[in-house]
């Protein structure tokens, strides 16, 4: 029995034995079998993936493509700096005492405090980053901390590597402004700021790779119009590192390709006689003394354009005050944004040539005239020009109480009637709209406005333009809707120290009947004054149609795309907007009544000893009057050949605010000296500008044509 026991425990224990042998091998050959498949079968997919993650890829940006001017002057390139670079990944191996301290030895040698540089190593999107200041790129290549850092810290860096671990200072291309004939173009030429998150996420949906997250964008002017030119194309470095993060070995490369070059319509040379006239006018104003005031005009800001009348082409454009482009380059500080956006300063990032809106004054009666010629009105039409004429129960007056018996619409356009216009808006509100309450009556005169393109954007190739307005009867009554409850409000509620006795009474008037289209209406709108405002881009546009027969043309900056070995790859049409159908005996009528304004009207004083009969100058001006503030001034004029408007916020009449400066840039565009006119001494000579670029140089940049003058 107990033989019979032990032998059974044997054979259990054999069993177990077997068992466990069984499970062994099972796992010998099953792991054997990993093996064989991670080694041999899927081996190199492994290396492969191992060797990807020790591979870093580093962002090259292209070299921004160069802005010029018509004749190929360099207006934007770019410049060769020092800039001083930290790596993030070595900083992060760092203990806290090392890092401290390479931090406050990077900071003495590059004048920095080393709680700016931290600022500048954060990565967007961590905690305490700030937009602007933190990186946007790629975390494993050097984030750039200073720039124009001085030759003598640059070396020092690169000779004591030992002393500056992780940190790289390097020769980088930043934007650089020549202002060839000391041009300042900033409204023109616009400026550049680190892409945002929220850019480079589109881009990346789109699948855009231009941009990434080290890259700069345009902001305003031609370098935001014509960004996806200029920017070129990044190339992509990558290296391999370490386990600590270091980088050990070039890998391999795709170069950067650089912008291409934008050649503009500016002439550089026209610009800027423009720029020093605007200038020079507003500070003559600013001395001069207001006679409706007693007080010196205030002359607050101004803009001026230059238009080839045949092709809506851009020659020069000026706003005043402006901003130096130059304090974007390296980021720009929250004091110097500030000023840029202060209303205190001017409001200078604001281009007043397209952007700016104001009252047009008598610089709108030339439009009207057309319209009143094209809808019952002849050039024989005789109307009397009182000192002022009754409307309703006010007297709208002449400037200066001026009056000059029965004169038809030449010499209305002259001497700058506004009893004339008067009476002619009167008559179409009374024989077609005297309902004040309709508000799709016809109106000939708002008609031929919106036909001249005024109350919509030109369609320029800049940012940000403004569409001005046609104060009509639809736009009235759009305004009462959306103020109708402020200025109820305001009426219903006892007049305190700071409502004006008009201001309450206007409330009160408004709150029962604003949304009314009346008889002032009307009669405002004839001569450009009451709600009706207008870029001095639109004015140019305008008149360059009276000029060149009838064609509305959308303004052009841009001429040519070039590439960066000179190729021409693109050029820039001009763009027709379209005819407007005005007869040419209308056309011609008007263009010679604005030429006697220059030889015998309101003009002519500032064109006394001008070769008149050889550069045939058509002009009119403007004083459009302002609710509690001054006059603006305004000439706009043309020849064949330009349009040139200029306008003088607060600065009281057209050709006493500005009509010395309209004078100066014709003498330049045409080479006017005295009473002589040399075809040579033009700005802008009768040649075909060259049909290739300049050389560039190894920073990027171009010098001007030899044929320059100084």
């Amino acid at each position: 029995m107990a033989a019979s026991t032990a032998q059974g425990a044997s054979h259990r224990s054999r069993l177990r034995l077997i068992v466990i042998q069984t499970l062994v091998f099972s796992l010998l050959a099953t792991l054997g079998a990993r093996l064989y498949y991670l080694q041999v079968i899927s081996g190199e997919e492994y290396q492969g993936q191992a060797a990807s993650q020790s591979v870093r890829e580093i962002v090259v940006q292209p070299q921004r493509g160069l802005i010029v001017d018509a004749m190929g002057r360099p207006l934007v390139t770019n410049r060769l700096t020092w800039v001083v670079s930290l790596d993030r990944t070595l900083l992060g191996r760092m203990s806290d005492e090392d890092r401290v301290e390479l931090l406050r030895r990077t900071g003495r040698a590059i004048d920095m405090r080393p709680r700016r540089i931290e600022a500048r190593l954060l990565l967007c999107g961590d905690e305490g980053a700030v937009a602007g200041t933190c990186w946007n790129g790629s975390p494993y290549q050097p984030v750039p901390v200073a720039q124009d850092v001085g030759e003598a810290a640059a070396l020092r860096i690169l000779e004591q590597p030992e002393d500056f671990p992780g940190v790289v200072a390097e020769r980088q291309t930043v934007r650089q402004y020549p202002a060839p004939y000391g041009i300042n173009a900033a409204h023109v030429l616009g400026y550049l700021s680190p892409i945002t998150s929220e850019e480079l996420d589109a881009a990346e949906l789109s699948g855009d790779s231009s941009v990434n997250g080290a890259s700069v964008v345009g902001r305003a002017g031609v370098e935001k119009e014509y960004d996806e030119w200029l920017r070129g194309q990044p190339g992509y470095q990558q290296v391999a590192v370490d386990s600590k993060g270091r980088v050990r070995d070039d890998v391999s490369d795709l170069e950067a390709q650089p912008g291409d070059t934008l050649v503009t319509s500016i002439d550089a040379q026209v610009q800027g006689v423009v720029e020093a006239q605007l200038a020079k006018m507003i500070q003559t104003q600013r001395a001069t003394r207001d006679p409706v005031t007693g007080r010196n005009f205030e002359a607050d800001s101004g803009a001026a354009v230059v238009m080839e009348a045949s092709t809506g082409r851009i020659v020069a454009m000026a706003s005043q005050p402006t901003y130096d482009p130059s304090v974007w380059v390296g980021g720009i500080t929250d004091q110097q944004l500030t000023r840029l956006y202060s209303e205190a300063a001017g409001t200078p990032l604001l281009a007043r040539s397209f952007q700016g809106q104001f009252a047009p004054g008598s610089t709108w009666k030339p439009f009207m005239t057309v319209g009143a010629l094209t809808n019952g009105y002849s050039p024989d039409t005789i109307l009397g020009c009182p000192s002022a004429v009754q409307v309703g129960n006010r007297p709208f007056h002449n400037h200066e109480s001026g009056a000059y018996g029965s004169i038809d619409f030449a010499r209305a356009l002259e001497v700058s009637c506004n009893t004339f216009f008067y009476q002619v808006g009167m008559h179409f509100w009374q024989t077609l709209g005297s309902d004040p309450d309709d508000v799709d009556a016809k109106d000939p005169l708002v008609e031929e406005a919106e036909n001249f393109g005024f109350g919509e954007q030109t369609g320029i190739d800049l940012p940000g333009e403004a569409s001005g307005r046609v104060a009509d009867r639809h736009w009235k009554r759009d305004y009462y809707e959306s103020m109708k409850d402020y200025y109820c409000d305001l009426a219903d509620a006892p007049q305190d120290e700071k409502t004006s006795d008009f201001v309450y009474k206007f409330a009160g008037e408004f709150c029962v009947e604003g949304w009314k289209y009346k008889l002032p209406d009307a009669v405002n709108f004839s001569i450009g004054q009451g709600d009706t405002i207008v870029t001095p881009l639109q004015l140019a546009r305008g008149y360059a149609a009276i000029a060149n027969g009838g064609t509305l043309w959308q303004p052009r900056v841009g001429k040519a795309i070039v590439s960066p070995d000179g190729e021409v790859i693109r050029e820039i049409e001009p763009q027709k907007e379209r005819d407007l159908g005005i007869p040419k005996s209308v056309l011609d009528y008007v263009d010679q009544a604005l030429q006697g304004v220059s030889t015998r009207g309101t003009m002519a004083w500032k064109l006394g000893g001008f070769p008149i009969d050889q550069v045939k100058i058509r002009a009119k001006t403007g004083s459009a009057e302002v609710y509690g503030k001054q006059s603006t001034g305004w000439v706009a004029s043309y020849t064949e050949d330009y349009v040139v408007v200029m306008m003088i916020s607060q600065g009281g009449t057209g050709s006493g605010s500005t009509g010395e400066g309209i004078r100066a840039i014709w003498e330049a565009l045409y080479g006017v000296d005295g009473e002589q006119v040399d075809p040579a001494d033009a700005a802008i000579p009768g040649v075909t500008p060259p049909a290739s670029l300049p050389i560039f140089g190894e920073d990027g940049s171009i010098l001007p044509p030899a044929r320059d003058k100084d």
